[in-house]
């Protein structure tokens, strides 16, 4: 049976990157060797390297003046390094989750951390409007997708300040304008490639203005210097991401996945909001994610949602539980993932509506 994998991550993957991906692992580029035992300092691999550096410059169209990283540690890793590269005294953030708050904690280490709105309070709900980041900030933060809540926002925010975002799991969805940030960056394992590595999107000329010392590996500019390779990088996941990257391409680029994205959240969201059996847990349609769908089984047949999932699994539907933080269903529809499979799910929930 086909499986629709509506998993939030590592998630699913287009099969041009996962056949493309088989055949490097049993032989890289007519070498003879795998991708999982070639040196990354042999003319094969760099050249991976350096194509994803430019496909990435080209799909998101980054102007002059950024370097584009590939380095170990996921998104995780970057909470601390981008306080560590850039907080000289004051860093403002947005905290719309999990990830934001963990974000949040990591900066503080280095200096006032602004905290300028939050909807923890209401279960991270909806995206705060109306803020005020300081103009002394050194940066402003936020995360444009948040997982777990099922909340993106949805442009470029404005702001007087070097602008930061977690773009982890809605990069390649929308365009942005690059030029407006100091820094982009995220984990792969959402609409890039799998978990092991992540990427970053940095202004250079921003970098080296901090007084304190910073340990060569949690420098920025030690791996633009080197390539993103200082040391050893997570080789097969940066060479699935350069099929992922090619495969966007050959899609039609950054307008025709949004296109294709609309489509495919327009049709989950309008089954929610028609079905009596279900609710969304994101009121506002404004800061409702297209990538990641949360709703519940709406309040009288709250007992149904176990017989719910177990309907989806025999349709070969997998990953729609949801997150313990919000409960019921999480349908991720990043990138990869085929319209239709999000009309196999769709057809499910008419189909349990019908039996009640």
């Amino acid at each position: 049976m086909k499986k629709h994998n509506f998993y939030a991550g590592p998630s699913i993957l287009s099969e041009f990157a996962i056949k493309n991906t088989a055949e490097a692992v049993l032989n890289f580029e007519g070498s003879g060797l795998s991708i999982l035992e070639i040196s990354h300092r042999s003319k094969e691999f760099i050249a991976v390297m350096s194509e994803a550096q430019k496909l990435v410059k080209e799909l998101l169209d980054v102007p002059a003046g950024y370097e584009v990283l590939f380095l170990g540690g996921g998104a995780s890793m970057q909470f601390a390094m981008v306080p560590y590269n850039l907080l000289k005294t004051k860093a403002a953030y947005l905290d719309t989750g999990s990830w934001a708050a963990k974000a949040i904690k990591e900066a503080k280490f280095f200096g006032e951390t602004v905290v300028v709105a939050s909807s923890k309070a209401d279960n991270y709900t909806y995206i705060p409007k109306g803020y005020e980041v300081p103009s002394d900030a050194d940066y402003f933060h936020y995360t444009s997708n948040n997982t777990i809540f099922g909340t993106e926002v949805k442009s470029d925010p404005e702001v007087g300040v070097p602008l930061v975002a977690d773009m982890s799991s809605d990069i390649f969805s929308r365009p942005v304008d690059v030029s407006k940030y100091a820094l982009i960056y995220g984990g792969a394992q959402k609409n890039l490639g799998p978990s092991g590595t992540a990427f970053v999107i940095v202004k250079e000329d921003l970098l080296g203005k901090v007084d304190r010392p910073i340990p060569t590996m949690l420098d920025y500019r030690t791996h633009i210097a080197s390539e993103s390779m200082f040391n050893t990088p997570p080789c097969a996941p940066i060479y699935t991401s350069l099929q992922t990257l090619k495969w966007y391409k050959q899609l039609g680029g950054i307008s025709a996945i949004e296109k294709l994205k609309k489509q495919k959240s327009d049709l989950l969201y309008g089954e929610i909001d028609r079905n009596s059996l279900f609710r969304g847990t994101v009121a506002n349609a404004e800061d409702r994610s297209d990538m990641n769908i949360t709703f519940v089984m709406s309040e009288e047949y709250k007992e149904k949602e176990a017989d719910f999932l177990a309907l989806a699994s025999q349709k070969g539907i997998v990953g729609i539980k949801g997150h313990r933080s919000v409960g019921g269903f999480r349908a991720s529809v990043y990138n990869a993932m085929p319209i239709e499979s999000v009309q196999v799910l769709v057809d499910a929930m008419k189909e349990f509506e019908k039996s009640i």
